[in-house]
């Protein structure tokens, strides 16, 4: 039986971000309350989701995200990680609050524990990606607008990280050409 790489490139890569899902999932948590949640998006919902990304661009007037949504287009998959909002009564002051009590009153600020754990999922399904030899790009661009979409409801802090498996990474070395976005 001869198997050509090219029949089997997709299903490799989704069992990569699954991999990258189950990293994330174990990585350390600063107080070892798992307030993670990672989810994994392919086909139509990249479409979906890099529509979306041009929109918001135009009603931010961040440009870049017009680069980042052509980008993604040309992912297998996008492996999105984000962080529920969770005070982690320690009172450390990292958030700029004296206390934590103090800081309730200003939701809108992510304890930064929640912030520190999120990166660190980030990095563990990363490094999943690097020992497969993944292509790949952390971009808060895709969990930002995965955010406006509530596509992982009651998360803040969203990083989305698209995964390739082509010959060159298509998510380094871009150029950003502005373009005009129509409806």
């Amino acid at each position: 039986m001869l198997i050509n790489e090219r029949d089997t490139r997709h299903e490799r890569l989704l069992q990569v971000a699954n991999e990258m899902m189950t990293a994330a999932r174990t990585a350390p948590k600063g107080k070892g309350i798992d307030i993670i949640e990672v989810m994994m998006v392919t086909g139509e919902t990249i479409d979906y989701l890099s529509k979306a990304m041009l929109k918001y661009s135009q009603e931010t007037g961040m440009k870049f995200v017009i680069r980042d949504a052509k980008n993604i287009l040309e992912a297998e998959a996008i492996v999105l990680i984000g962080t529920k909002s969770k005070v982690q009564n320690l009172n450390c002051g990292y958030c700029g609050f004296d206390t934590c009590a103090e800081k309730l009153t200003y939701p809108e600020v992510p304890c930064d524990l929640n912030t520190v754990d999120v990166g660190i999922a980030v990095g563990s399904a990363c490094s999943v990606a690097a020992d497969h030899r993944v292509d790949s790009r952390v971009m808060f661009s895709v969990g930002r607008v995965a955010q406006e979409l509530n596509m992982m409801p009651g998360c803040s802090s969203i990083f989305g990280i698209p995964i390739s498996g082509s010959t060159k990474n298509p998510f380094f070395d871009r150029v950003f050409k502005p373009t005009v976005i129509s409806e």
